[in-house]
């Protein structure tokens, strides 16, 4: 019989932390037991997994014990809080939020670019930002084979990157704009129906946002390379579920077209669809519900001598946030020995002023 895992996943209740359930089930994770914990105004409530109803536990002192790993999405001060805790337990977190990203004790893997750096974990790793995590997929196949000197990015992102109180912002403004009446607006500083804000997360004195900062900051950590240049402009879009990108590349070395094409169909985690004269290319409606990162719109940069500019496109919740999540867990027991946590004393994320 093969080994199964006790496992936890910390903000079950939430939009991310459900998606991670069934991620769990439907990649057939090997689960013995499964503890869903969230916060004190979440405890109680009832979750799906496996044909079973679970009741959602309060997490506290002694919620991490016993189990294997645990996959958290409560946010940032609930990550600081409960993931040392977790790993000085025995536990291995795979955390989703921005708290231990730029960590230097803390490996930040997407399993198709970096899988290896799991093995450098000391208890607790990060799982990237969702739109760094489809760009990279769709980028590390050429890093690989001709090098990258600069990215531009121009992100597109789904209101469910803000949970759900994104999404149901979104569905009363358009309610309410249909009945002419007044929509409601408490989640992003301007309306968001049928608008483009482009503006992610708060602004930082240098004019990005923290958003923007984190595809450069988590671009370099990933790739392990200082070098590499990165600029980004995120904007959040009326879309329900789906990232899309802009992205324009220069490379180290020239690539055609037609080769960046066939990298891309043969790498894993890809589909390509790229086919103008048919009007095939990603949207963001059809990659909704779909663990893959989609690309297309795959094209020589006319302004820069090795540039390629293309399109890509996933699902921020599954592929860029819970789907992710699992694979890393998926990469944890492969190799015996990585289901071992050595947490340092130190609570504190270290670097988690730039997360």
């Amino acid at each position: 019989m093969s080994a199964e895992y006790s496992v936890g996943v910390l903000g079950a209740t939430g939009a991310v932390g459900r998606e991670m359930l069934r991620s769990l089930q439907e990649r057939g994770f090997p689960v013995k037991s499964l503890r869903p914990l969230a916060s004190s105004r979440s405890a109680g409530t009832k979750v799906e997994f496996d044909g079973q109803e679970l009741t959602v536990q309060e997490a506290g002192p002694g919620s991490f014990e016993g189990l294997d790993i645990a996959i958290f999405s409560a946010g940032a001060a609930a990550s600081a809080r409960f993931a040392p805790e977790a790993a000085r337990a025995g536990c291995v977190v795979v955390d989703n939020s921005s708290c231990w990203r730029q960590d230097p004790r803390v490996p930040l893997v997407i399993p198709e670019v970096n899988a290896g750096a799991v093995r450098r974990h000391k208890g607790i790793i990060a799982n990237p930002n969702c739109s760094t995590i489809q760009m990279l997929v769709a980028l590390k196949p050429i890093y690989d084979a001709v090098g990258i000197r600069r990215i531009v990015v121009s992100t597109y992102q789904a209101v469910s990157g803000t949970g759900q109180k994104g999404i149901e912002e979104l569905s009363e403004q358009t309610r309410k704009l249909f009945r002419n009446e007044d929509p409601p607006q408490k989640v992003y500083p301007h309306r968001i129906a049928f608008n483009c804000l482009p503006h992610v997360d708060v602004f930082l004195e240098n004019g990005y946002t923290k958003e923007e900062m984190k595809m450069v900051n988590e671009t370099v950590k990933i790739f392990d390379d200082p070098g590499i240049r990165v600029s980004a402009t995120c904007v959040r879009v009326p879309v329900f579920y789906g990232h899309s990108e802009a992205v324009w590349i220069e490379t180290g070395r020239p690539i055609k077209p037609e080769a960046v094409r066939e990298l891309l169909t043969r790498a894993p985690g890809i589909l390509v669809e790229d086919d103008p004269a048919t009007n095939l290319y990603p949207l963001a409606s059809e990659a909704a519900g779909r663990e893959e990162v989609f690309v297309g719109r795959i094209r020589a940069d006319i302004s820069c001598e090795n540039g390629i500019a293309m399109w890509v496109v996933a699902d921020n919740v599954k592929k860029g946030a819970a789907t992710n999540a699992v694979q890393i867990a998926e990469l944890l027991i492969r190799e015996p020995g990585l289901l071992t946590a050595d947490w340092p004393a130190a609570d504190a994320p270290a670097v988690a002023a730039k997360a």
